[in-house]
């Protein structure tokens, strides 16, 4: 087979980018290790900036994110009970969406399959040749049978435990380990609030977030040594209840989970994002806290700026956003990496924190909550205004 792009991985990054390229007249195949179901129904980031919105639209995969998706003006934050809130419109002009990662997905394998390009499931063994050649080439196997691709790039978008990492060859990773992580449940009940509430407690962090008016998406702080069997339905809804405070409790609508898991937290950015002719696309590349809801923006970003590269290349033989790619998304990366090491550190509880750390934290959120100017910066930062 011969193709000009050759994706890896089939997450959001990668359909997005397949589909931006197709629109700019590229022609690629996206390759992906897991099966369509698994794809399709594991369950990511929901928050979506303004930007992501716009490139999600301009792939022309926006139709059911508008009609389904929800409009967010502001966000709450609350110490130990105490809550103010932050409006986005007011204070920015701007907004977030509340859309799945699961349907964004969703969205984009059936504009691959409407357009006759669905991408390549289940391939096995994925390898990458010459990626520093002129003619690199993909092979993988499939149905017992092996195939090789020939292609003129190759984007990996195959997260960070992807095989397109391990041929990056001598790279510089910074990573930040945090000693904790996220219980994440999913039920489908009302929210207990119409707005995300970011919840800073003494027994740890909170978070109260929805997907859709009828499913519910809850976090709680949990040391790395947890066990998921540890924590039946029943105990994690009595420790929100805690964390978030008596004003949410009420409002908050116990059920059965559909979706429960931990995971942990670290920041990690790898440095440069190229080699020759393979370029690191989201996950691949760079990990953040999912405090600052950046994770889903970055990878959407990334994929916008090598679509508009490779179109540039192919329609005019441009190939300054090329060699740009690896420095242009490093810099908006590490403005991301550090909005989320800061709001996690303001709204998380540390092991090793002591008195001190403890008034730092305090007066960090007095000062966001009487100022107008931490209040706006605030909001850039959360809806991405800034890093376009």
């Amino acid at each position: 087979m011969r193709t000009q792009v050759v994706i890896v991985g089939a997450g959001p990054a990668g359909l997005l980018l397949s589909q931006l390229l197709h629109l700019g007249g590229v022609e690629a195949v996206v390759l992906e290790h897991r099966d369509r179901v698994y794809v399709e129904n594991r369950i990511r980031a929901g928050v979506l900036e303004q930007a992501t919105v716009r490139l999600v639209e301009r792939a022309g995969a926006g139709a059911r994110m508008r009609q389904e998706g929800l409009a967010h003006d502001g966000i709450k934050l609350s110490s130990n009970g105490e809550e103010f809130r932050i409006g986005f419109s007011e204070l920015v002009n701007a907004q977030v969406l509340v859309y799945g990662q699961t349907e964004l997905t969703k969205d984009l394998i059936a504009i691959a399959i409407a357009r006759g390009t669905e991408p390549i499931f289940e391939a096995e063994g994925v390898r990458l040749q010459d990626i520093e050649g002129d003619t690199p080439s993909v092979v993988y196997s499939k149905g017992g049978r092996s195939h090789h691709i020939d292609c003129d790039f190759i984007a990996g978008c195959d997260g960070q435990h992807g095989i397109c990492r391990s041929f990056m060859g001598t790279v510089q990773t910074f990573e930040r380990l945090y000693p904790f992580g996220w219980l994440g449940i999913m039920a489908d009940v009302p929210p207990c609030d119409d707005e995300l509430i970011y919840a800073s407690h003494d027994r740890g962090f909170a978070l109260a977030s929805q997907r859709t008016r009828q499913r519910s998406r809850y976090y709680l702080q949990v040391g790395n040594d947890e066990r998921l069997e540890d924590w039946p339905d029943a105990r994690i809804w009595d420790e929100l209840e805690s964390r978030l405070g008596s004003k949410h409790s009420a409002s908050l609508t116990r059920g059965p989970s559909i979706d429960k898991s931990i995971a942990p937290l670290r920041s990690t950015v790898t440095e440069p994002l190229r080699r020759g002719r393979l370029f690191l696309v989201g996950d691949a590349g760079h990990i953040v806290p999912p405090t600052g809801a950046k994770g889903l923006n970055l990878a959407a970003a990334d994929a916008g700026r090598l679509a508009d590269g490779l179109i540039a290349r192919y329609r005019g033989g441009d190939l300054r956003p090329l060699e740009n790619y690896s420095d242009s998304v490093l810099r908006h990366v590490w403005r991301a990496v550090r909005i989320s090491w800061w709001f996690t550190h303001l709204t998380h509880r540390f092991a090793d924190a002591g008195p001190f750390d403890r008034r730092i934290q305090a007066a960090e959120f007095d000062q966001l909550r009487r100022s107008r100017s931490a209040q706006i910066l605030f909001a850039e930062n959360y809806v991405g205004i800034g890093r376009e």
